[in-house]
């Protein structure tokens, strides 16, 4: 019995057009820097959220601290996610 090749080779170029667009768009994405007193700046942010507000802009702070474990003296990860955030409304005329 034959191999019907029509429904593998919908397939094959479905995936291989999925394959191809990701990999262009990989190679267009720019490789990041690293901005050591962006990193130090970060470091320095405080647990919890904060709010504040100036003439024209609002600015906002946040950083989140855990530690997660696998059981009680398992291996463990800690997650830290800090962001920085700046809204700033200006006339233009």
């Amino acid at each position: 019995m034959p191999l019907p090749l029509a429904p593998i080779a919908g397939f094959a170029l479905r995936y291989g057009a999925v394959a191809l667009t990701t990999y262009a768009i990989a190679r267009s994405i720019e490789k990041g820097r690293r901005c050591q007193k962006t990193e130090d700046v970060l470091d320095e942010v405080e647990e919890g959220l904060s709010l504040r507000r100036e003439e024209g802009q609002f600015s906002t702070t946040g950083r989140f601290i855990r530690t997660i474990r696998l059981g009680q003296n398992g291996p463990g990860a800690q997650i830290d996610l800090s962001a920085l955030g700046r809204l700033r409304l200006t006339r233009v005329r």
